[in-house]
C-alpha cells in the first residue's frame, strides 16, 4: 500500500465511529485491498453495515481466493448466497459479453487459473498462495501482483523456484497484457497478432481481472485477422510482403487475374449477344462503366456486412433468407434513389426521357441483384465449407456485370428500338 492509503488504513482501524464514512470514501480497489487487510473481527463488523450490492461488488473485484475468505465473514448464510448469486450472474454476464464475437466461444476459453497477490508480499507467500492453489485445483496458477487492489502485472513462476523467499515479490514484477471485456473484436484480433505474450488478462472496469485467455486458443477460434482476410479477398497469398522481389509478386497474382479475366469475357460476351443494339444506340456504351462500377461497389457493401457478420458470428446460413430478403428491399431504395439521379441527368443529357427510364430501371434492379449476390454468396459458401473472403468477390462481380448488362442492353431494345 502506499503511504496514503496505510493512513486511511489506520484511521479506519482507530476510529470506530468514521469507519463507515472512511471506508466508503475510498475508491473500489483501495476498498477491496483495505478489507483483506482488517482484522476478521473488523471485517465481520464492516459486512454487517454495508449494503449486499456494495459487498457484491468489493468481492467481484477480488480474486475467487479473497473473495472467498472475505464471504466466509458473513454469519447469515443466505445473506450470503444472495451476494454469491449476485456476483456470479454479472460475472458470467461479462465474460458472455466478451465472448459474444465468436459462435464457438464458450465460458470455458476464459481461464480462472491464477492466484492475485498484493506487491507487499514476498517470494515465500507468493509460493504459499501458488502451492495452496495446486492443491485445490492440480494445475500451478499464474502469479498476478496488485497495488492498492488494481492489476499491476505478473511474476513468472520461476522466480517462485530460484529466488529467496525472503526476497519482495515486487521486483520481479513484469507487465502483462490486458484488454477490457467491452473491448471491440477488431481491437481483441488486433491485440492478439500484435502481442507477443501467450496470455491477456480480461479486466473489468474497473481494472479487476476477470479471467485470462490464452492466445493460442483464441488464435485458433477467432480465425484469421482482418489483413488476411483482405488478403483472400484480394486473391493474393498470405505469405506475400510489400518488399518482395517483382517476380515473386507475379507468381502470387497471376492466377487469380487470369481467373478475373474469365469472367470479365462473361461480360463482354453480353455486350457482344447485343452488338445490334449498340450500333443503332451507341449513347448506350457510355453508362456500360457506370452500370460496372455502381454494381460492384453495391455488391461490395453487402458482402463487406456479410463478411463482417460471419466472423463476429452474428449471423450464419440459417439466417439466409432473412438478410437477403433485407439486403435485397435495402438494394431496392438505393436503386431508386440512384436510378432517379442518373435518369434525371440522362434526360438532361441525351434529350430522351425513354433512355432515361432504361437506364433508370437498370439502376433499381442492378442494386437489387447486387443486394442479394452480395448476401447469398457469402453465406452459401460457408455452408458448403468454402472461404467466403476467398470466392465471394469473383461471384459477385461477375453477377452484377453480367445481369446489370443484360438489364441495360435487353430493356435499351425492347423499349428504344
Amino acid at each position: 500500500m502506499n503511504e496514503k492509503l496505510l493512513n486511511e488504513l489506520n484511521k479506519i482501524l482507530r476510529l470506530p465511529a468514521e469507519r463507515l464514512s472512511r471506508f466508503r470514501r475510498l475508491t473500489l480497489a483501495e476498498r477491496s485491498a483495505v478489507l483483506q487487510e482488517l482484522s476478521p473481527h473488523i471485517q465481520q463488523s464492516l459486512l454487517r453495515e454495508l449494503k449486499e450490492a456494495e459487498i457484491a461488488d468489493l468481492v467481484d473485484h477480488m480474486a475467487p481466493r479473497q473473495a472467498e475468505n472475505v464471504l466466509a465473514r458473513l454469519k447469515d448464510e443466505k445473506r450470503r448466497l444472495r451476494i454469491i448469486k449476485k456476483v456470479k450472474t454479472e460475472a458470467r454476464e461479462k465474460i458472455e459479453y466478451f465472448l459474444r464475437f465468436h459462435p464457438q466461444a464458450s465460458v470455458s476459453l476464459m481461464s480462472f487459473n491464477y492466484v492475485l497477490i498484493p506487491i507487499t508480499a514476498t517470494v515465500g507467500e507468493a509460493a504459499d498462495a501458488a502451492e495452496e492453489h495446486y492443491e485445490d485445483v492440480g494445475v500451478f496458477p499464474e502469479i498476478l501482483v496488485q497495488q492498492n487492489g488494481e492489476l499491476v502485472g505478473e511474476v513468472q513462476f520461476s522466480v517462485l523456484v530460484r529466488q529467496r523467499n525472503s526476497l519482495a515479490i515486487k521486483k520481479f514484477v513484469q507487465p502483462v497484457q490486458t484488454i477490457s471485456y467491452r473491448a471491440e473484436v477488431t481491437q481483441i484480433m488486433e491485440l492478439f497478432s500484435v502481442s507477443q505474450r501467450k496470455k491477456i488478462v480480461v479486466v473489468d472496469r474497473d481494472e479487476s481481472v476477470l479471467g485470462i485467455i490464452y492466445a493460442d486458443d483464441a488464435l485458433n477460434l477467432f480465425g484469421k485477422l482482418p489483413a488476411e482476410s483482405l488478403y483472400d479477398v484480394s486473391g493474393l497469398d498470405d505469405n506475400e510482403k510489400p518488399l518482395d522481389p517483382a517476380w515473386q509478386k507475379f507468381k502470387y497474382r497471376y492466377r487469380w487475374l487470369v481467373l478475373n479475366l474469365a469472367t470479365t469475357f462473361l461480360a463482354g460476351y453480353v455486350v457482344f449477344t447485343f452488338e445490334d443494339t449498340l450500333d443503332k444506340l451507341v449513347m448506350l456504351a457510355m453508362y456500360i462503366p457506370i452500370v460496372a462500377g455502381m454494381g460492384s461497389n453495391a455488391g461490395s457493401q453487402a458482402f463487406a456486412v456479410m463478411l463482417r457478420g460471419l466472423a463476429l458470428g452474428t449471423i450464419s446460413y440459417r439466417d439466409m433468407t432473412t438478410v437477403v430478403k433485407r439486403e435485397a428491399l435495402a438494394g431496392l431504395y438505393n436503386g431508386i434513389v440512384i436510378g432517379l439521379i442518373v435518369a434525371v441527368i440522362s434526360v438532361l443529357w441525351n434529350q430522351s426521357a425513354l433512355l432515361g427510364l432504361v437506364v433508370g430501371l437498370t439502376m433499381v434492379g442492378l442494386h437489387i441483384i447486387a443486394g442479394i449476390f452480395g448476401s447469398f454468396t457469402p453465406l452459401f459458401l460457408k455452408y458448403i465449407n468454402r472461404d467466403p473472403a476467398a470466392m465471394s468477390v469473383v461471384i459477385i462481380t461477375t453477377a452484377t456485370d453480367v445481369f446489370g448488362l443484360l438489364l441495360l442492353l435487353g430493356l435499351g431494345s425492347w423499349l428504344l428500338l
